[in-house]
């Protein structure tokens, strides 16, 4: 956590804080650029299974009318006077009763004309609106950009930001690869932004740019890394206008050096050992991480040779690589996917404990945090 103007948080820290707000039924505000993944952790938190069996309703609270929030009133013949029929979009107790916790996501909150965050200040201090109350098991989060984001935003009325707790978030790298190794993000995406790490978000206010990178950015730029029936020229075209074009040039420059890096099949499987020193850093990041991804997939499929293929990987990084890129693909594999080392069974592993086993262990403690 860093001080600054602002108070800001990693979106681990983020996560750590709304548990925490959770427990005492107080909703949560998320602060920050677009693009840093503020929708992501909500979405995370709820397929984590720390809230239990969890639902996520997602409202873009930019998109509706405060009777979306407060229901229509209609004319009770009977009695003479009117009646509120319910929002459809906020849960009911018959719904609530299925899950565990229901996490009720007012996104774009601020991008809401004023009228219909007018109608959500009940909902968010009281848990009810009219004669809507929200179930016991219901828990809010909301989220928007900053009014210094060039983004369509009001400024938030006193009396409802009074209502939430706040937490502005910021572009962190380390939170950012624990997501992306787990999400699948392409090898040459993480090797480059690890390289080359002030290009995770580059929006700049004052810029006049249409493109520029953030987390959901390069996501895009992954997704298109993996649709392989395109041309050179299509493919730069589409990336630039995920990331910018200067920082597109860089990444396709990173693209053509992985034409020199070996299969990582073949390294698992021990026909490898050794590797081009003219590899450059972002290109032995890529490596690393296909070979983790390979390894992975492997140990689900294989359990019975997960052990040869993780002495293959040990000492071709061990023989390859530098500690920070040795330790950084150990982790991956041991740590984040969980893959079961058997050391009795490994050659390599005394060698590796010794030289690496005090970096593995710091950087445990540090991810546990």
């Amino acid at each position: 956590m860093s001080i600054t103007e602002h108070r800001t948080v990693t979106s681990e820290g983020a996560r750590r804080s709304i548990i925490k707000a959770f427990n005492k039924k107080r909703p949560i505000f998320l602060w920050g650029p677009m693009g840093i993944g503020k929708s992501e952790l909500a979405q995370g938190l709820v397929d984590s299974g720390e809230l239990g069996n969890a639902l996520l309703i997602d409202l873009r609270m930019a998109l509706m009318e405060p009777t979306d929030i407060k229901g229509i009133p209609v004319y009770n013949k009977d009695t003479g006077t009117m009646d509120w029929a319910p929002p459809v979009d906020l849960p009911n107790t018959e719904l609530a009763k299925q899950y565990d916790t229901v996490v009720l996501f007012l996104d774009e909150l601020n991008s809401a004309p004023p009228s219909t965050q007018a109608a959500a200040y009940q909902l968010v201090l009281n848990r009810r609106v009219g004669n809507y109350a929200l179930p016991e098991n219901v828990v809010m989060i909301a989220a928007g950009n900053r009014e210094t984001d060039k983004g369509v935003v009001y400024r938030m009325p006193a009396p409802l930001a009074n209502r939430f707790l706040h937490l502005e978030m910021r572009v962190d790298y380390d939170s950012w690869l624990n997501w992306a190794v787990n999400n699948d993000i392409h090898s040459d995406v993480i090797g480059h932004v690890t390289v080359h790490k002030q290009d995770l978000f580059d929006f700049d206010p004052k810029g006049s740019s249409r493109a520029f990178a953030t987390p959901r950015s390069w996501t895009f730029v992954s997704e298109l890394i993996k649709d392989d029936d395109m041309d050179d020229e299509t493919f730069t075209d589409l990336v630039s206008g995920c990331i910018g074009e200067g920082i597109a040039v860089k990444f396709m420059a990173t693209r053509k050096a992985r034409n020199k890096l070996p299969n990582p099949t073949e390294i698992l499987d021990g026909k490898i050992k050794t590797l081009d020193k003219e590899v450059e850093m972002s290109g032995r990041y890529s490596l690393t991480m296909s070979m983790c991804y390979e390894l992975r997939e492997r140990s689900k499929k294989s359990k019975a040779s997960t052990q040869k293929y993780i002495e293959n990987f040990l000492r071709f990084m061990m023989d390859n690589f530098d500690a920070e890129l040795t330790v950084m693909g150990a982790q991956t594999a041991i740590v984040r996917y969980g893959i079961n080392v058997k050391p009795k069974e490994l050659p390599s592993f005394n060698e590796f404990h010794e030289r690496f086993g005090k970096y593995i262990r710091k950087a445990r403690s540090m991810d546990e945090k």
